[in-house]
């Protein structure tokens, strides 16, 4: 049988699949059902956290289909950081991009058609040319897999405008198979998402945005001279993290000032040449240096597990770039801190970038007017400088004349090119006969773009201000899970309000032990009675309640007999619990090149049976609702999916939703939940208000249609 045969065979078996070509026994969660329904032959539109595992979701696919899978990226880091990883994996894999000859373009085109390569990474700007399109057509493509499908979005925080061009490829190469990924999207970025790719009947799988082990904090900064000093000591605390700075300008100063306190660093902007941006970008990387002060230029691709600290020097422009930003933080799923210095004299500098991102019709018609006047009746072109072209229009903002061209070109209106010797690039009219008050320019849907992006920023500062509401379940809430819990761990949640200095009841010192033995069995014990850590706090915790993941099948941790024994507990109170043990003297951080949790001679004295000592307890009742809700869908994976019982849930929710005044389905009950529902498959109030995002108010409402469609589809 053949090698590709037998994969076959593998297409109704995802795990076994996973196990033969990627080494994992099990899936994380959220990524069985993106793949099945990738295998089912579905497009697919996927919203996963950073370090949810989105890239093997179209990875292991590729690998199962006949024919080749093309992986859209946008950096050329990340393509090369995710190409040599599967190399390294047996996987054939290459990138077209930028770094590449036309002749070896044309080579790797050629061996695609020869079938050389399962999984090929393209960057979207060579979707400007239709050679290359068009090139593709003689490749047998499996699937199309957009990376960072938020880009596409004008609604979006990181627009880019060659994502558009997507659309029209996909209808050039007869619209194969598609699936779009993102981390962050709010419900109508998905929409855009949808709606631009063209999304055939799709799969659209939202595994959460909840990270609990990044703690969220907003710190009120007088000035630079505060924040300069919580910098300082989130570097001696942390020692690996992420600054970010709102401008080139700003990150050279804050880099210069932390460099004058001793801090060994590296910057990072869009301004610098492109061999110094991937040298600070490696050196980072390969942890030559573990701090790196940048613009939000710094950021796709960032696979560095060990960050332990992102900090907002300045406020960003939406909640998606924050989220997005501090989640790069504690991908290893070890506790890291995020902090926000918030001033807000800092969003002048957002607003600018908004009057600069959204020039508005009049200045895109002057634009127009002033090419089309420079250009002469020959229609030459013109070369003058962004720079130029603002002092011509006589405007403040040079951004204004980029987003201005941009949307030119965008609309067919003029078109760039390059001159040899030139420092400018050349623009010219592509129909000089279309007068500047003939312009074909869509006003509403201008206004209505200025309108959402100075929604997104009012919507920051009321986060920044919030003195009331848990971190992220503000933020949660702001992506759609209006069902989530206080997390426990964030600024709000932290101040006096978990924990309680006083000796265990006989309840909590059973748990302290088991927590206690389930860490001695990852240790080594020293000549001087510790139990030194080989693990971190994230990787212990995973352990003590019994979570999936591929790192605990590779480290082996799964099969500890304490693997899973404060299960019940949830992961928010063990987080919580460990850290009071740390602070109690129990257990103690080695500060190696990773933080590795062990015990103390105190702590196995505890284990062993004495219970003379006092610490703070985190508040058992809130950590358990939040693991109780949780508790009902661990191990989803494991049970059936049903296909059909989904599209009739889903049939059910639009119904709702249409009656409740055509409100966005995800406003009833979002796709988790209904995927929870054809999984669990719950036919009482009572079992389904154990499901995370089924809350009193919203059973109340709308939960007894959805039973009675799970109770018919059963009969």
């Amino acid at each position: 049988m053949s090698s590709f045969a037998a994969d076959q065979q593998l297409l109704r078996d995802p795990v076994a699949a996973l196990e033969r070509h990627f080494g994992f026994r099990e899936f994380l969660p959220g990524q069985e059902p993106v793949v099945s329904s990738l295998l089912a032959g579905r497009d697919t539109l996927a919203v996963m956290p950073t370090g949810g595992g989105k890239s093997l979701c179209y990875q292991l696919p590729a690998m199962v289909m006949e024919g080749v899978t093309l992986v859209v990226s946008p950096l050329i880091a990340l393509m090369k950081d995710q190409v040599d990883g599967l190399v390294r994996k047996g996987v054939p894999a290459t990138m077209i991009n930028s770094t590449l000859s036309p002749a070896e373009q044309t080579e790797r085109l050629r061996e695609m058609s020869a079938g050389k390569f399962k999984l090929v990474y393209i960057a979207p700007e060579r979707f400007r040319s239709s050679a290359f399109i068009r090139a593709l057509k003689g490749v047998p493509i499996a699937l199309v897999a957009v990376d960072e499908a938020h880009c596409l979005s004008q609604w979006g925080h990181d627009f880019r405008p060659d994502y558009l061009r997507l659309s029209e490829a996909l209808e050039v190469l007869d619209h194969p198979q598609t699936a779009a990924f993102t981390a962050t999207a709010t419900p109508e970025v998905r929409d855009d998402i949808l709606k631009v790719l063209k999304l055939r009947d799709p799969y659209v799988s939202i595994s959460g945005f909840e990270r609990p082990n990044l703690s969220l904090r907003v710190t009120h900064c007088e000035g630079h001279r505060e924040k300069y000093a919580r910098l300082k000591d989130l570097v001696e605390t942390h020692r690996t993290g992420i600054v970010y700075c709102s401008t080139r300008k700003k990150v050279e100063e804050v880099s210069a000032t932390l460099s004058g306190m001793g801090v060994k660093l590296v910057a990072y902007h869009g301004g610098m040449e492109d061999k110094d941006r991937e040298w600070a970008q490696n050196v980072f990387l390969d942890r030559s240096y573990d701090v790196v002060v940048a613009t939000n230029a710094f950021g796709m691709g960032i696979d560095r597990s060990d960050v332990r600290f992102v900090a907002h020097f300045d406020v960003p422009g939406s909640i998606e770039a924050y989220y997005q930003e501090a989640g790069r933080a504690g991908r290893d799923g070890e506790p890291s801190e995020c902090e926000l210095m918030f001033n807000f004299a800092d969003t002048r500098t957002q607003e600018f970038f908004i009057d600069g991102n959204n020039p508005g019709a009049d200045v895109i018609r002057s634009l127009y007017a002033v090419v089309r006047r420079l250009s002469g009746s020959g229609n030459e072109g013109v070369l003058l400088t962004i720079n130029e072209l603002t002092e011509t229009l006589n405007l403040k903002n040079s951004m204004q004349v980029s987003s201005a061209i941009s949307h030119l070109v965008r609309s067919g209106q003029l078109e760039r090119y390059d001159v040899p010797g030139e420092r400018a690039r050349g623009t010219r009219l592509v129909d000089p006969s279309i007068k500047p008050d003939d312009l074909p320019i869509d006003e509403e849907a201008l206004e209505e773009k200025d309108r959402r992006d100075r929604s997104k920023l009012d919507a920051m500062i009321k986060f920044s201000y919030d003195q009331q509401t848990c971190r992220q379940q503000w933020i949660l809430e702001y992506f759609g899970e209006s069902e989530s819990t206080p997390c426990g761990t964030c600024d709000l949640c932290s101040e006096d309000r978990w924990t309680d200095q006083r000796a265990p009841t006989g309840e909590e010192f059973l748990i302290v032990q088991k927590a206690l033995s389930g860490i001695a069995r990852t240790c080594a014990k020293t000549p001087v009675g510790d139990w030194e850590g080989r693990f971190g706090k994230g990787k212990i915790v995973q352990m003590l309640t019994g979570a999936k993941s591929a790192d605990l099948s590779s480290s082996r941790l799964d099969t500890l007999s304490t693997y899973g024994i404060l299960k019940s507990e949830g992961s928010a109170y063990v987080f919580a619990l460990l850290t009071e043990m740390e602070k109690a003297g129990l257990v103690a951080v080695r500060k190696t090149p990773y933080p590795l949790l062990g015990l103390t001679r105190r702590g196995t004295a505890v284990m062993k049976g004495d219970n003379h000592f006092r610490m703070g307890w985190p508040d058992r009742a809130q950590a358990a609702k939040k693991g109780s809700t949780k508790e009902a869908i661990h191990g989803l994976d494991e049970l059936a999916f049903d296909e059909d019982l989904f599209e009739r849930l889903k049939e059910v929710r639009k119904r709702l939703a249409e009656e409740a005044g055509n409100v966005p389905p995800y406003v009833i009950f979002g796709n988790t939940v209904l995927e929870c529902f054809t999984r669990l498959r719950p036919t009482s109030e009572a079992q389904a208000m154990k499901i995370h995002g089924v809350g009193k108010v919203k059973a109340e409402r709308y939960l007894a249609p959805f039973l009675e469609a799970i109770r018919e589809f059963g009969e």
